[in-house]
């Protein structure tokens, strides 16, 4: 019976074995669906604020009236400002501040990137609360040019309004800084990273002076985008800004508070990432969904508020969209609001979700729906991995001998099993494992990924003019790197090949799984861009040396044929998924998802501006997206690339 049992195990293994594929494809499919399903009402919720002691909307706000003419009046101011040079501005900003009766001071920066320098100033005011003990502040900030490039005029001018406002109450409990940034990327950023600091920033790449006056922990930010010139200009809607460095996302208090008091108090709509007009279908909400996993996924700042974001302080950007009937007034009003219900936290806000994904302004979903989506399809990884370690333990047909004729011996070996009476014969690569030797696979797994920490330098450290050429050499070597690769693992054994498949593919599982609990949407678009790599097999021989006639026979044609039929299309696909095939993609624009005229605010970028701005991001904000794609993504594919083509030009046969 114990002999029956283990006969009946020998002879389901190889069924076994088959099953991982299918497996595999199975967890990505599901791990697709799962996505697929979240818009749904069954899979998301209805937003809510769990903090109670921000109480949004309970308070009566006064700005307006005699308000409106200080606005205009530091609109016209701020025009007459754009008309001058960059230092009678900021002495002009600084004069403005320090009018209103705010601790005033300047920063400077500077960053060196791709051979080019970034510089700028930034100018802030402190205004310290009655009630305040210089422990906690918020941030209200206008940058001088939007992520459009375009001058703030409005916005500059209302944070101006608002804070001159702000200085006749007393009810504040935390300070008040009033920041105005050169730009929208870098002076937030600058002036955050010197805000956490004890002194001076300097290293090859950035100069960041220290600021002279500071106050307590930052409780939030909040950031003006209203570009409307000197005669004004009405809006529509309210484009919330949420992302920030890394696919790093504000308390969804925050954002919530934002709406609430945008909808409620002041009538005014509130979109995600400009989707003007959303009507909460199905097909909206997966736009939205699409939209918010491209935009974290790209890891870069999405606003003057996106700096705050690895500092750990909440903050949001207003922007205005449309043009409709609302004006600087309503705008004021409903950043008044949001300043005071930030004022009324008795502590730093905690209790809603830092980790959500959102269909529209008033439906979320939370991690714990959304997660597994990304988790299944890093695991298809790991169990492919899992299968091609068991399979390596087994005699394989590419361990065979050879016999004088050149062909492979069909005779194998046989061991009598025993189990009291019960004999049987087996064959004895099935009964004993084969011993592994990992050292070679993993050396050149080791150094596939150091070798992806080439591209990596030179694309961060070169000179913006000789960018796009190195990409062009990159990519070409990127594309012959997998076939010389695979003429060198030729030379060895079936086994060696499946292993070093296997540490590769059980290393990309483990990192997409990491990834995925900190930044998902890029875990999630790596993982769908690296599924075919688990299906990679060895493919048919085209060619062999060792036995290559010099008249083929009418079979032979037909298995060449018959070998291109597999060979081209599975070789079409796996250079379409590759790094540079799909960086060129990018950088062209996705249609309906990325405008190639002004993606991500960036205006047109074409390669040479998406090669800028990766550095930029690498450099000056901590983007680790780039990490990611030449140290995970790029190994994984150059040593799947390899595989794929060990046995399709060899010197002897592998068993495939």
């Amino acid at each position: 019976m114990a002999l029956s049992t283990r006969l009946l195990a020998l002879r389901r293994s190889p069924v076994l074995l088959k099953l991982p594929p299918y497996l595999s494809a199975l967890c990505i499919v599901v791990g697709v669906v799962w996505l697929l399903l979240l818009p749904l009402n069954e899979y998301s919720r209805s937003t809510y604020i769990s903090e109670n002691a921000i109480l949004p909307g309970q308070v009566h706000t006064y700005f307006g009236g005699s308000e409106h003419n200080i606005f205009r009046a530091y609109r016209q101011e701020v025009w007459h400002l754009s008309e001058r040079s960059d230092h009678d501005r900021i002495f002009g900003l600084e004069h403005e501040m320090r009018s209103i009766g705010l601790k005033a001071a300047t920063q400077e920066y500077s960053w060196t990137v791709a051979g080019e320098e970034i510089k700028g100033m930034n100018v802030y005011g402190l205004l310290q609360g009655p009630r305040a003990d210089a422990t906690e502040a918020m941030v209200l900030m206008a940058a001088w040019r939007n992520f459009d490039g375009q001058i703030n005029y409005s916005g500059v001018a209302l944070a101006l309004s608002l804070v001159r406002y702000f200085k006749r109450w007393s009810i504040w409990s935390k300070d008040i800084i009033l920041l105005i940034t050169d730009d929208s990327t870098y002076g937030p950023e600058a002036w955050v990273s010197a805000y956490h600091s004890t002194s001076s920033i300097a290293t090859s790449s950035r100069n960041i002076s220290a600021l002279p006056i500071k106050a307590g922990a930052l409780q939030g930010a909040v950031a003006l985008d209203y570009p409307a010139g000197p005669w004004g200009q009405r809006f529509e809607k309210l484009d919330v800004l949420y992302d920030g460095i890394n696919g790093a996302l504000p308390n969804l208090d925050l954002l919530n508070t934002a709406v609430s008091v945008a909808n409620s108090q002041m009538g005014i709509g509130c979109v995600l990432h400009n989707t003007v007009h959303h009507f909460d279908t199905y097909s909206d909400r997966l736009l939205t969904l699409t939209k918010g996993l491209l935009t974290q996924s790209a890891g870069h700042a999405t606003g003057p508020h996106s700096a705050f974001m690895p500092y750990h302080v909440d903050a949001v950007t207003l922007r205005t969209v449309g043009d409709g009937w609302h004006d600087e007034m309503s705008l004021g009003r409903a950043t008044e609001s949001l300043v005071r219900s930030l004022n009324n936290l008795l502590e730093h806000l905690h209790q809603s979700f830092f980790f959500y994904i959102l269909l529209n302004t008033n439906r979320f979903v939370s991690i714990g729906n959304y997660l597994p989506a990304a988790m299944i399809i890093a695991g298809s990884f790991t169990i492919s991995a899992l299968a091609l370690w068991v399979q390596s333990g087994k005699a394989s047909k590419g361990d065979e001998q050879l016999g004088k004729d050149g062909k492979k011996a069909t005779e194998k070996k046989m061991e009598l099993v025993s189990d009291g009476d019960d004999l049987a014969l087996v064959p004895k690569s099935d009964l004993v494992a084969a011993e592994r030797k990992i050292f070679l696979p993993a050396t050149i797994l080791l150094s596939v990924h150091l070798a992806g920490l080439v591209p990596l330098y030179l694309l961060n450290n070169l000179n913006r003019s000789y960018l796009t050429s190195a990409f062009h050499f990159i990519a070409l070597a990127t594309l012959l790197l997998p076939f010389y690769l695979s003429l060198q693992l030729s030379r060895l054994p079936t086994q060696q090949i499946k292993i070093l498949q296997s540490f590769s593919l059980l290393f990309l599982g483990a990192t997409l799984s990491m990834l995925a609990t900190i930044n998902f949407s890029l875990a999630f678009i790596i993982g769908l861009l690296c599924a075919p790599l688990s299906f990679l097999r060895p493919l048919p021989r085209l060619f062999t040396t060792g036995s290559l006639k010099q008249e083929r026979t009418v079979d032979d044609a037909q298995a060449f044929v018959a070998s291109l039929v597999v060979v081209l299309p599975s070789a079409a696909l796996y250079f379409l998924i590759s790094p540079p095939v799909v960086l060129y993609v990018v950088a062209s624009g996705l249609p309906g998802l990325i405008d190639p005229e002004n993606w991500m605010g960036l205006g047109r970028l074409g390669l040479d501006g998406l090669l800028v701005e990766m550095a930029r991001g690498w450099v000056a904000q901590g983007v680790w997206t780039g990490l990611v794609v030449w140290g995970v993504w790029w190994p994984a594919w150059v040593v799947g690339g390899a595989v794929l083509g060990s046995a399709v030009v060899g010197i002897h046969d592998n068993g495939t």
